[in-house]
């Protein structure tokens, strides 16, 4: 198995579950030692668990995207454990506030939980890190977005008003990534972040049971058959996303093979989105 983060210490937030569960576990076989870190303790500590098992190098600690403080406690937890950071990984999400499977428009409760999450909380947990990457002159930054954030590609494949905060949400983290890179390539440190496509998850459960509330069409439907209905036809490989998938890409953009990359947002979709 390819090592090419052997060592490396490694945060991921949002790891109890999902994308950043598959992405934790892909950098650990890489031989990174990964602290995990999520809003639900008994998930992350799970997802520690997991990894130990099954070979790997683990921490959990408990922490908050939305709070500053939390993320800076969750910053020098790692360095005095672990002596330096060297890849930080914000992955924290949401799709949507309490009752979004219930509803066919968006609320601003919506606006108020995506922005603190997947904008503000991407951004707390990055400059709790950013000081120590420039003080060492070195570090890498990969972002999680979405390719929801990139232009909108029709109606066609609209899933509704409701979601429309969380792209926005998402196309505020590619346009972060980019800004951050330029200002952070003076001090060796990469920025970039990779955009998940259909990934089966509890997030786009979620998505699936809002679905099923608002469409007719869909009765009597699992969630999981919405999920594949809305993938078949969008992706040119017909090859499901995994987290995994996800892990992947991370770990190449984390990687020293990509010391050359940065302000890059990298679809991983199928070829459901081109850019």
């Amino acid at each position: 198995m390819d090592r090419q983060l052997e060592g490396k210490i490694t945060l991921v937030t949002g790891a109890g579950r999902g994308i950043g569960r598959g992405i934790a576990a892909v950098l650990a076989r890489r031989g990174a030692r990964v602290v995990v870190s999520d809003l639900d303790e008994g998930a992350v500590k799970a997802v520690a668990a997991e990894i130990a098992n099954e070979g790997g190098d683990a921490t959990a600690i408990q922490g908050d995207v939305r709070s500053r403080a939390s993320m800076e406690r969750l910053a020098s937890e790692t360095l005095a454990a672990y002596g330096r950071i060297d890849i930080c990984v914000p992955n924290a999400g949401v799709i949507g506030a309490d009752g979004f499977e219930d509803r066919s428009d968006f609320t601003e409760a919506d606006w108020d939980i995506t922005y603190e999450v997947n904008v503000k909380g991407m951004m707390n947990t990055a400059e709790a890190v950013i000081p120590h990457m420039k003080e060492r002159r070195q570090g890498k930054i990969v972002n999680i977005a979405s390719q929801g954030g990139r232009k909108p590609q029709g109606r066609h494949i609209a899933l509704g008003r409701q979601i429309v905060p969380y792209l926005v949400s998402k196309a505020a983290v590619i346009q972060w990534t980019h800004l951050m890179a330029q200002d952070l390539g003076e001090y060796n440190v990469n920025v970039n972040c990779v955009c998940p496509g259909t990934v089966w998850t509890p997030m786009w459960e979620r998505i699936a049971a809002n679905r099923l509330s608002s469409d007719p069409a869909l009765l009597g439907m699992s969630p999981r058959q919405v999920f594949d209905i809305s993938f078949e036809h969008r992706h040119p490989l017909s090859i499901e996303q995994t987290p995994e998938d996800i892990g992947y890409a991370v770990a190449f953009l984390a990687s020293e093979d990509a010391s050359e990359i940065t302000g890059q947002a990298l679809n991983v979709n199928g070829g459901a989105v081109l850019n």
